[in-house]
């Protein structure tokens, strides 16, 4: 069963699949309403997420072009209360607490292999492939996420969430291709989506603004802008809004006995309703060689070792750093890197690399920058 998304990836990813001569149909999933009548219990946003948001009907229609080019079945189904209750729940709490969250990383997790995955088995598939651009192998006995040959397009960093059982059901057979060969096949092919632009962002949100989107489901609470000096500089909309490195949106201008360097969010205080800012995208504070993670998750089932070296990732095409990781006795990560990370956001994911094999990753915790040492220093 292939995830037809209405993309070029997943059209490509069923047309080579056809060619090696497998039994194959395609499975649409629609995770987000437009209208919001599905995504929120009772429909209580019904009206408010407009058409300018996700494409979920043309990219249905795409996908179900692919499948007729194709001669493919084609089925599609309804997850937005799924993806409501375990997705987006979880991202509107993560905002709440001034944190930064990844929502793709626990879509994978909880929907396109695990959701998805179930409904694939219940009409009789037997593996489920996607387009995402990753490659897996299996190594005396074990199965191992490893980087797409596109080291441009690769996604191994969202998909670091997924286990033995997901990878020996999946297949990704785009995962050895560059994106330029991606689209040669499928103009070759002929297929409808061989020029459709990718899709980029978070799917639900789509051309939205952000903070509009953001501000149907959290209300603005205005509050003060500070320099790390405590002097009051402005006032923001609302500390959620914001995210540590942002330069964009902050609407400080020239600061009266302040030099004309630009102004970057090095930190959020919710209690206080504080955001914190400071001149320069080198500032100290924006700076940190620590960082601590909530329970990881091994791909292999368990770490490699309590203690090890290895490359890791804060962000999604952030080249790989070199650090070293220990594993506490809860599970939880204490990661010291070689070179100091900029911006590292509590919220976002930790993902762990051996050369091209992804081994998992956690949730960042916090980090040893200055403005998270002073919050500790307080709550301890």
């Amino acid at each position: 069963m292939v995830g037809v998304s209405g993309g070029v990836d997943s059209a490509v990813a069923a047309l080579r699949l056809r060619a090696a001569g497998e039994s194959l149909a395609g499975l649409f999933m629609q995770n987000w309403d437009e209208d919001g009548a599905h995504a929120r219990p009772g429909g209580a946003e019904a009206g408010t997420l407009a058409a300018s948001g996700c494409r979920a009907d043309a990219d249905r229609r795409d996908a179900l072009g692919v499948c007729a080019r194709l001669g493919i079945p084609f089925h599609a189904r309804n997850f937005a209360g799924e993806y409501w209750a375990a997705v987006f729940e979880h991202f509107l709490d993560e905002y709440r607490a001034g944190r930064t969250p990844n929502p793709d990383v626990l879509c994978n997790r909880e929907i396109k292999f695990k959701t998805f995955l179930d409904e694939a088995r219940a009409l009789g598939a037997e593996q489920i492939a996607t387009g995402h651009y990753a490659r897996i192998d299996c190594l005396d006995g074990r199965w191992r996420l490893l980087r797409a040959v596109d080291r441009d397009k690769d996604q191994t960093y969202f998909l670091h969430q997924l286990g033995q059982s997901q990878l020996a059901a999946t297949l990704f057979p785009v995962g050895d291709l560059p994106k330029s060969e991606v689209r040669r096949l499928a103009a070759e092919a002929a297929l409808p989506v061989a020029t459709k632009k990718d899709s980029t962002g978070i799917c639900f949100v789509g051309e939205r603004d952000f903070r509009d989107f953001l501000g149907r489901y959290i209300p603005a609470r205005p509050g003060e802008i500070r320099s790390v000096d405590g002097t009051r500089l402005g006032e923001h909309a609302g500390v959620f809004f914001y995210t540590l490195g942002q330069r964009e949106g902050l609407q400080l201008g020239g600061q009266r006995g302040r030099p004309g360097a630009p102004w970057f969010v090095v930190g959020k205080d919710v209690a206080t309703n504080v955001l914190v800012v400071d001149q320069g995208s080198d500032s100290p504070y924006l700076h940190s060689r620590r960082l601590a993670s909530e329970v990881a998750h091994w791909i292999a089932g368990d770490a490699p070792a309590a203690s090890f070296a290895c490359r890791a990732q804060v962000r999604h095409r952030q080249p790989a750093q070199d650090c070293n990781v220990s594993v506490r006795p809860d599970g939880c990560l204490d990661v010291v890197f070689a070179s100091a990370q900029r911006a590292v956001a509590p919220g976002q994911s930790l993902v762990l690399y051996a050369g091209d094999e992804c081994l998992g990753g956690a949730v960042i915790a916090g980090t040893d920058a200055l403005l998270d040492r002073l919050e500790g220093s307080r709550a301890a």
